[in-house]
């Protein structure tokens, strides 16, 4: 049997054990909430114990809500991370998940004897769902954004037609498709069980980090406290984030040159190395068997990341 043959078949078997455990601890986690609340039900827990986190905490104390109090906990940044990205697990399976993929590779690399560091053959593999974690929470807030300035514009006429701006957030969520829906449904539904306006924005401003929605959130506060038209604000503000859209377009088409370049630079030398492990692989294999070969593997590697990031710098204009 080939040994590629086995190590496909490991890698696969731990996958699916991590797999499997992650499934069993959101069930076991599901199934211990549905006993508190059948606890709650028949008297024998109290009712305060199976209110939601965010109607027990006291959310109009400041330290609460602010980054410094986040910080503090060792997962609150993956679970911000989660919550932007409106993913299914938790941090703890997260974590189960990333560790039995970095596990994986390590035995991988053992099992064929990759001439690459272990904490590289552990790295990549390990660090793969926080890279798809990032990736689907920029294309998420990307979605949001896009969908933002018709949102505004619906609960303007929603003000306009006699509707309280809850109402407006739950027409959004009606009438538009997710993300948008489903962020607005949930700032809808926390005020709707007593949480105050103002903090279910600032809600909705945490788990979702865009600029234009903090001038939203910015424009019903001062709104609230000082008055005015909030229909007539919020079109200004559509129209403003529209502008600034067709602005980001010409910037899109005058960096696209710039962009390319950057990409053939990146790969090319990957591609390069690919090309001749397949043409003379004995001249290639010493920059991962010889010592000064792998230092000068790991600085070709910092160079190129740094290249990478000049050169994103310099075509990523900031309008």
């Amino acid at each position: 049997m080939s040994i590629w043959l086995v190590a496909g078949a490991i890698f696969l078997g731990v996958t699916m054990l991590v797999v499997a455990a992650g499934m069993i601890l959101r069930e076991k986690q599901d199934s211990q909430q549905i006993a508190d609340r059948l606890d709650t039900f028949i008297g024998l827990k109290a009712v305060e114990q199976d209110l939601p986190t965010l109607l027990r905490e006291p959310i109009a104390d400041g330290p609460k809500s602010s980054v410094f109090a986040r910080m503090s906990s060792p997962t609150a940044w993956l679970q911000d991370l989660i919550l932007q990205a409106d993913f299914r697990f938790g941090p703890g399976p997260f974590l189960l998940v990333s560790v039995g993929l970095a596990v994986v590779g390590v035995l991988g690399g053992l099992i064929v004897r990759f001439p690459i560091p272990l904490l590289v053959v552990a790295a990549v593999p390990g660090l793969l769902p926080l890279m798809l974690l990032y990736v689907r929470r920029r294309g998420r807030l990307k979605k949001f954004a896009g969908q933002l300035p018709d949102a505004l514009e619906l609960i303007a006429r929603a003000l306009r037609a006699g509707h309280s701006l809850p109402s407006g957030f739950q027409l959004v969520s009606q009438e538009m498709p997710a993300p948008i829906a489903t962020e607005f449904q949930r700032a809808y539904d926390e005020q709707n069980f007593g949480v105050p306006l103002e903090d279910a924005l600032k809600n909705l401003g945490r788990r979702v980090p865009n600029m234009d929605l903090q001038f939203f959130i910015t424009a019903i506060q001062i709104q609230r406290q000082t008055g005015g038209d909030l229909a007539e604000i919020l079109d200004k503000l559509g129209y403003v984030i529209r502008e600034r859209f067709k602005l980001f377009g010409q910037v899109a088409a005058l960096t696209a040159e710039g962009r390319l370049s950057g990409w053939i630079l990146n790969a090319l030398p990957i591609l390069l190395l690919v090309a001749l492990l397949k043409l003379n692989p004995n001249y290639v294999m010493l920059l991962f068997t010889d010592p000064l070969g792998r230092q000068m593997l790991i600085m070709a590697g910092i160079a190129q990341v740094m290249g990478a990031i000049a050169i994103r710098k310099i075509v990523n204009i900031r309008v």
